[in-house]
């Protein structure tokens, strides 16, 4: 997927200011970044469990080749 670059940013950003106008720019750039660092701390947690879930599962399969 191809990345956006700086001509497709000031498209976006020329659009989003003719739809929602100057005044209400800084509250959805505000409620976009909440949103963004939201999904980026689920996204982590979900990580983390995983990978707290395979070293739990590579301890007991190297405990249970010790005892083997």
């Amino acid at each position: 997927m191809p990345s956006i670059g700086v001509p497709g940013l000031i498209i976006i950003l020329v659009i989003a200011l003719i739809i929602f106008g100057p005044s209400k720019l800084p509250q959805l750039g505000k409620a976009v970044g909440q949103t963004l660092r939201e999904f980026k701390n689920s996204t982590k947690d979900i990580v983390d469990d995983v990978s707290d879930e395979f070293k739990l599962d590579d301890k007991e399969s190297a405990d249970k080749k010790k005892v083997s």
